[in-house]
């Protein structure tokens, strides 16, 4: 998902996203450990997502304190 994708969302559906890429960052983490991953970098996209979304959510709270 591309960060202009993301900037349009609201709060409450950012949070929803994040939560749902964290579980699968853990599924992902869960069958690489049992050999299963199909492709190593599912696992970098999902850390990267979830880094994208948390800087964003960090950014639009800074916004709103200013």
């Amino acid at each position: 998902m591309k960060i202009e994708d993301l900037k349009k969302k609201t709060d409450s559906e950012l949070k929803d996203l994040l939560l749902q890429n964290k579980r699968e960052k853990l599924n992902l983490r869960i069958q690489k450990v049992n050999g299963q991953l199909e492709s190593p970098a599912q696992v970098r996209k999902a850390r990267k997502l979830v880094a994208r979304i948390k800087t964003l959510m960090h950014q639009k709270h800074q916004v709103a304190k200013v």
